[in-house]
């Protein structure tokens, strides 16, 4: 069924044909279809019930289990349409207990979650474009949030939670940061104290307490200099130390990273072997696969790699922002980073497995 609806997705981008199509023809012709596709019996009323009633609304389409109704599907032609269906649909789905809804207008199809106490904005959970995805990215979608199995389970249900909660989770970390940071920076004596605790803890394995902290911090300002001078910078009034006399030689300058964000990527090669790349993320998914391919025993290591507030490979694609499957593996990464997080990550998976820096170089433009 999977390949059946791929070729159908890429029937519907190819064929100008669908464009025209109105909403009779839009059901039968693209939404029905692809129902099929994904394993709904469109004939099967006990599936599919069309111009369901309930609460004296109609809904276009029903997706039932057991004679009840799991989703909602309205379809519409045109965004404008769309637009003026949701909160109708979304206010009749939370009357029904219906935790899915879906609005298209067999191009452009709309998800949502109803009973999330949100906005309308963040209870729409996914969009998929008919003419801006790759086809099998668009059939993935469709099978985790409308195939058969996946709605009736509640699976689907689920993992569009997760991919919310992750969206949620990760805008308040936006929102947080410079508030985070500019505490630290008003009160940096406080913060201090937290942070070499943490750092003693990673060394040995055992966190000191506050009391032995600030004995040692006491230590230190009285052996060397007062404790505000170690995290704040001198003021001008300060007396300097004398500079040291000219060397002759010319002073060791560190390497500066190049500033890959401004560049695009045209290829990359490891360890002799050089490969093709569109975009960033190519690097990223290829090293990913050739990762999987030379350490199949060991490669779920890769789900210890994370940020400070963040996961970089996941086997739940929806605890991402933005995933992609790593090829002959359960494993996801996500590729919702810039040019110079991805080859950061790049480097500490080469890191993790064993390997050098200088054994990955990067052809740029």
């Amino acid at each position: 069924m999977e390949k059946q609806l791929i070729e159908f997705i890429k029937e519907i981008q190819t064929d100008e044909r669908y464009d025209s199509f109105d909403e009779p023809a839009i059901k039968q012709g693209i939404v029905l279809k692809a129902l099929s596709f994904l394993d709904w019996d469109p004939f099967n009323m006990g599936e599919i019930q069309p111009e369901f009633e309930a609460e004296g609304e109609r809904v276009d389409f029903a997706l039932k289990n057991k004679n009840s109704p799991k989703a909602f599907l309205v379809v519409r032609k045109g965004i404008k349409a769309l637009k003026n269906c949701q909160k109708p649909i979304i206010r009749q789905a939370e009357k029904d207990g219906v935790k899915l809804a879906v609005l298209t207008d067999g191009i452009t199809w709309w998800f949502y979650l109803p009973h999330l106490d949100a906005s309308l904005e963040d209870k729409r959970f996914e969009t998929i474009d008919m003419n801006e995805l790759k086809p099998a990215d668009i059939a993935r979608k469709f099978q985790d949030f409308l195939s058969k199995e996946n709605v009736v389970s509640g699976k689907a249900v689920k993992a569009a939670e997760s991919m919310v909660q992750a969206r949620l989770r990760d805008t308040l970390i936006k929102e947080s940061l410079p508030k985070a940071w500019n505490k630290i920076m008003e009160e940096p004596e406080n913060w201090l104290f937290d942070i070499l605790a943490k750092v003693t803890k990673e060394l040995c394995g055992h966190e000191p307490d506050r009391e032995a902290v600030e004995k040692f911090l006491s230590l230190e300002a009285n052996a060397k200099a007062d404790i505000t001078a170690i995290i704040r910078p001198k003021k001008e009034t300060e007396v300097k130390a004398p500079e040291p006399k000219e060397s002759k030689r010319e002073p060791v300058k560190a390497a500066k990273a190049p500033d890959y964000n401004s560049k695009s990527i045209v290829s990359f090669t490891f360890l002799g072997n050089k490969y093709s790349a569109k975009a960033w993320k190519d690097l990223l998914i290829k090293l990913c696969e050739i990762m999987a391919n030379k350490h199949k025993e060991d490669f779920e290591m890769v789900l210890t790699l994370s940020g400070r507030n963040r996961d970089y490979f996941s086997v739940n694609p929806y605890e991402l922002l933005n995933s992609e499957k790593i090829k002959g593996t359960d494993i996801y990464v996500d590729v919702d980073l810039n040019a110079m997080g991805i080859v950061a990550l790049c480097h500490r998976m080469l890191e993790l497995f064993g390997y050098k820096e200088k054994d990955l170089s990067i052809d740029m433009k």
